[in-house]
Order: C-alpha cells, then sequence, then structure tokens
C-alpha cells in the first residue's frame, strides 16, 4: 500500500490534485473522484456554466433542467446498460423488516456486506444530462428540428484520484434532433463554437476524433466504428507540465440511436437523428486553474472580464 501511494505521488495529476486540496478549491471526501467544492471554486463553474449558455444567443430552444436520476426505464431503453454496464450507478434502498433493519445495522457497524438486504429502485443516476431529454420529445419534430439545452450533474463509476476523472460532474449540452444532415451540422457547427468560447479563455484546444469506452469485445467493434465513421470528436487542451492532452468538451452524432426507442420523428415522419456538444464545466473549470492557478484574484484580466463582465 505505502509503494502505491509513493507512486501516486509522481504521478502528472498529484501536484495538481494537491494544490487543489491545500488550496481548498477541492474538499476531498474519501473516495476518490468525489469532491466537496468551494465557493471560489463554484463561482468558476457557474462563469463557465454562463458563458456556455451565452454562446447559443439568439437561436429559439428549449431550456430543460433534470435531477441527477432518472427513471431505470429511460435508462433501459437508451442502451446505455449495453455499452456501458462498469460506469452506470443504480439507486438502492432497504425494504425489509425490523429483523432485517437490524441485521443492516450490525452489518454496516461491522463493515460487512449489505448488498443482498438492499433492494434496486426504479431510479439509477444520471450519466449524460441529454439522456432525460429524449423520451420528453416523443412525436413529430417542427420543421428543421429542434434545438435544445440542458445542464445538471452526471455520475460515470470511475474511481480515479486524477481530478480531471471525477465521478460526479456536471455537462452542459446543446443538442439537436431532427434530420441526418442537420445533426452533422450541429455537431460541426458547435465544435467551431466551444473552439472559441474555449481559447477566450486562454486555452489552446485541438479537435480529435474520439470514441466512447464501450465494454467488452462487442464495446471495442463499437468504438472502432465510431472512429471510422467520425461520429464523435472531442475538444482536448494540454495539462500539467508533460502538456498530456486532455478532453473538456466533445461533440456526438448519435445517428437514430435516440430517435428509434423514443419515437422521436421529423416533420417528414423519417426517425429523428440527434447530435449534442457538451461543456464539461468541472473539466474546463479545473483546466483554467491548471492552466492560470488557483488563486482567481491573480488570474488575467481578460480571462477574468470574459468570466465576469
Amino acid at each position: 500500500m505505502a509503494g502505491q501511494d509513493e507512486a501516486r505521488e509522481h504521478e502528472p495529476w498529484s501536484a495538481f490534485r494537491q494544490a487543489l486540496l491545500n488550496d481548498g478549491m477541492l474538499v476531498a471526501t474519501g473516495v476518490d473522484g468525489v469532491y466537496g467544492r468551494s465557493s471560489d471554486y463554484e463561482a468558476v463553474a457557474a462563469a463557465v456554466d454562463r458563458l456556455a449558455v451565452a454562446a447559443g444567443g439568439g437561436q429559439e430552444v428549449v431550456s430543460l433542467r433534470f435531477p441527477p436520476v432518472m427513471p431505470w426505464e429511460v435508462f433501459r431503453a437508451n442502451g446505455y446498460l449495453e455499452s456501458f454496464p462498469d460506469q452506470m450507478g443504480s439507486i438502492h434502498t432497504f425494504r425489509g423488516d425490523e429483523r432485517g433493519h437490524a441485521e443492516l445495522v450490525r452489518r454496516a457497524e461491522s463493515d460487512e456486506d449489505r448488498s443482498d438486504l438492499l433492494a434496486t429502485t426504479d431510479l439509477v443516476l444520471c450519466p449524460a444530462v441529454c439522456h432525460p431529454l429524449y423520451p420528453t420529445q416523443s412525436g413529430s419534430l417542427p420543421e428543421g428540428g429542434r434545438l435544445a439545452e440542458v445542464t445538471g450533474w452526471c455520475f460515470r463509476h470511475e474511481p480515479s484520484r486524477d481530478p480531471f476523472r471525477m465521478q460526479a460532474f456536471r455537462q452542459h449540452d446543446w443538442v439537436y434532433l431532427g434530420s441526418p444532415e442537420g445533426a452533422r451540422e450541429h455537431r460541426d457547427r458547435w465544435l467551431t463554437i466551444g473552439a472559441e468560447v474555449l481559447t477566450s479563455l486562454g486555452l489552446p484546444v485541438e479537435q480529435v476524433v474520439a470514441n466512447d469506452p464501450f465494454f467488452g469485445r462487442p464495446g471495442r467493434m463499437l468504438a472502432a466504428n465510431q472512429r471510422m465513421e467520425e461520429l464523435k470528436y472531442e475538444l482536448v487542451t494540454p495539462v500539467f507540465e508533460e502538456g498530456r492532452p486532455t478532453a473538456i468538451s466533445s461533440s456526438n452524432c448519435h445517428l437514430d440511436h435516440f430517435g428509434r426507442p423514443f419515437a422521436i420523428t421529423t416533420a417528414d415522419g423519417d426517425v429523428a437523428h440527434t447530435s449534442c456538444f457538451g461543456f464539461g464545466i468541472d473539466r474546463i473549470t479545473l483546466a483554467l486553474m491548471d492552466r492560470h492557478g488557483t488563486d482567481v484574484l491573480e488570474w488575467p484580466a481578460p480571462i477574468r472580464s470574459m468570466l465576469w463582465p
């Protein structure tokens, strides 16, 4: 264990993580990838989120906010379970009697396994902020499709001490629902818009073809197809002393992956295609602190004026 801790001290992210903790920007909770956040951290995150909203100004848009939980039936229908079972967060609760409750308390106090005393609910933690949107859009879309923006918390079970790999984090997504051509155009246009927003904050970005971390052998084929068809792009920025490319925004063409299960159709009656561009609110906030330091008052004046005009 000591050797493992020593190795962690030499990871590229270790000095940055320690600075965030020492300066109180993040507060450790004892679980890797789950942090408390200071008011200064939240002020930056809120400013980044405002920029994400302003980037789409002047467009007719449906704005929706969902809680960090979603119905199991929506989760099951959207295919996440098949593609990323290792990242899901299922919500469980106790439904037993008094004797079972006493046993649950005893096991908790003894640090014993409690799983057989807990029952699944009809809720899961939301893995992507756009997922609760699609079942609300069932039916025929208007001519030209529909634009929506959603923001909120996500959970993915990927424990890591690297601060850029949080288990609980925020996204702000701009989503298009409509024709295949419209979905591609939305993806490409927002890659340009997103890059402009990020570079205005002093974050150099590069657009790269990417793939999602699909699970298992079939997942490797899905990932290869996703890269071959260039369905997913990421905007990466260099972080830490070695300049590790790290995704802080991404854009994804889903084809009819959400249109089909949720019966979303175009004005012509075809199955709708969708695409989204996501600002990684926490990753952008961390990238700003990695580049400009954890003392926000010392940031360059142009950056501060962009965030707090």
